[in-house]
């Protein structure tokens, strides 16, 4: 056998060692994020920080999908998520709640455009952070990590 035919032989052979093996690699690291946030940002207009939470509802999927976290200095203990799609708040994280008991997931109908049309006694007690939006396989939202700490700008208005 010449040494290109056998050459070419050992790359087809190698070539599934070489995709198993990087594929077991990304997955032993994570390969790419699941899920992240973006740092705060000011929206002067209206007084509040936000930052975009990016997610794949599922591990393979092509892209991000995102929503909303608004801080309120206004209301300095929560974290309110809201879908951009449908306009919607949908939850808060509580930045005093307990270990395991973080997040207050509204029901569908309480959910609103306006923050200021919910009643605080729509959302319930803090539970566990929900799964990923329209994932299937169970994987929890990560908490937030803080909150901006510096004071809102003057209000040049």
């Amino acid at each position: 056998m010449s040494t290109l035919r056998l050459l070419s032989l050992m790359a087809v052979l190698a070539v599934p060692v070489i995709m198993t093996s990087t594929e077991s690699t990304e997955a032993e690291a994570g390969y790419g994020y699941r899920q992240y946030y973006s740092s705060w940002n000011y929206y002067p207009s209206y007084r509040y920080y936000y930052r975009t939470y990016y997610y794949k509802p599922y591990r393979r999927y092509s892209g991000y999908r995102y929503h909303y976290c608004i801080h309120y200095p206004s209301r300095p203990r929560y974290v309110y998520y809201y879908n951009p799609h449908s306009r919607r708040y949908w939850g808060r994280f509580d930045l005093q709640g307990k270990d395991g008991a973080h997040y207050s997931l509204l029901k569908k109908e309480d959910q609103r455009e306006n923050l200021a049309d919910i009643p605080e006694d729509a959302f319930p007690a803090p539970a566990a952070m929900p799964q990923i939006p329209e994932a299937e396989d169970g994987v929890q939202i990560e908490m937030p990590e803080g909150v901006p700490e510096q004071d809102l700008p003057a209000d040049n208005s």
